[in-house]
């Protein structure tokens, strides 16, 4: 009750499943821990001020106790006409069938690799440098924003635009047609800032789009103000890859594997590797998904909706392409 009160802003009544994933993921972690750990070797009686629910990380048999004493809980209180539903209801469903796992992605080192291979393209005549920077504009495109392939097709610079967060500070968002239609916005952070404008100068453009602009994101050799087919932009990805395996071939057998992975991925396994890396990097769960636009697990609710600038901040600390 004090995590749903302090830490969501939320009466039990207004819990859903998805705040039940974040707090097992909170369970792991409690942040901010002076909120919520006490301090190594000491205790407190539940009056005293310094006290804390938490001693630390609970181990996984005390994460499984408590997920028992919450469903208990919440049962009782659906049974006895205080909740509308138990959110942990699906979680339980869920554990009779094989849990989903995303495998097409690429792990930290062959990420690596794949940029290793892009920074190793020759830039001694302007079609070089223009192949090279397209190359990293487009993975930086991937994998910062986590896009799909269609997300990319067709879209423009124009739909970039910087708005001021309640701190005053101008932030850069790229607004973003998804599937069915949907449209969301995703954090245009400084670091895929600037490989736009590294990209719109070796095309002769000025460094930042204008809302609205009609310049294709992503463009053809040659200038040609036209945008890429998904197939073109597979067949960039495709290349890519190959040339990372042809890389990764050399070091020896050890890699034999990393070449298998690498050669067989597509352009789609970027947005997996950036959903992964993401959440690896500890990024907000909430803010994960509404960077890719995947649809919720439980039935809408406005309450879901994370920060926008919050979501912004964190996004452009915690995941980076470091070039």
């Amino acid at each position: 009750m004090l995590w749903s009160t302090i830490q969501m802003g939320k009466p039990l009544s207004s819990l859903t499943h998805e705040d039940w994933l974040v707090y097992q993921a909170f369970l792991l972690d409690p942040q901010p821990r002076e909120r919520w750990v006490t301090s190594e070797g000491r205790k407190f009686p539940r009056s005293h001020p310094d006290w804390k629910p938490f001693a630390g990380p609970l181990l996984p048999a005390s994460q499984r106790q408590a997920g028992v004493i919450l469903n208990s809980m919440f049962s009782w209180l659906v049974n006895a006409g205080y909740l509308a539903g138990n959110p942990l209801a699906l979680s339980r469903e869920r554990k009779r069938r094989p849990p989903p796992r995303v495998t097409r992605y690429l792990d930290e080192e062959i990420w690596r690799a794949v940029k290793d291979t892009v920074d190793a393209l020759p830039r001694e005549t302007n079609r070089e440098r223009e192949h090279y920077f397209r190359f990293r504009w487009l993975i930086s495109l991937f994998y910062i924003c986590g896009l799909r392939i269609s997300e990319i097709s067709g879209a423009t610079m124009g739909a970039f635009f910087t708005r001021r967060d309640r701190s005053g500070e101008q932030r850069w968002w790229l607004e973003v047609m998804g599937k069915g239609d949907k449209i969301r916005i995703v954090p245009a952070t400084g670091e895929l800032m600037e490989e736009l404008s590294r990209y719109r100068r070796e095309l002769g453009l000025p460094l930042y789009p204008i809302q609205g602009e009609p310049t294709p994101l992503l463009l053809p050799i040659g200038g040609k103000m036209r945008s890429l087919s998904r197939g073109g932009i597979h067949e960039i990805v495709k290349h890519l890859f190959a040339a990372t395996g042809q890389r990764l071939r050399l070091r020896g057998v050890d890699y034999a594997n990393d070449v298998l992975r690498v050669e067989r991925a597509s352009a789609h396994w970027l947005r997996h590797t950036a959903g992964s890396h993401m959440a690896n990097n500890a990024v907000d769960l909430r803010h994960v998904r509404d960077n890719l636009g995947h649809q919720s697990i439980s039935t809408t609710n406005t309450y879901l909706h994370s920060s926008d600038d919050a979501r912004h901040v964190e996004t452009e600390e915690k995941h980076k392409i470091g070039w």
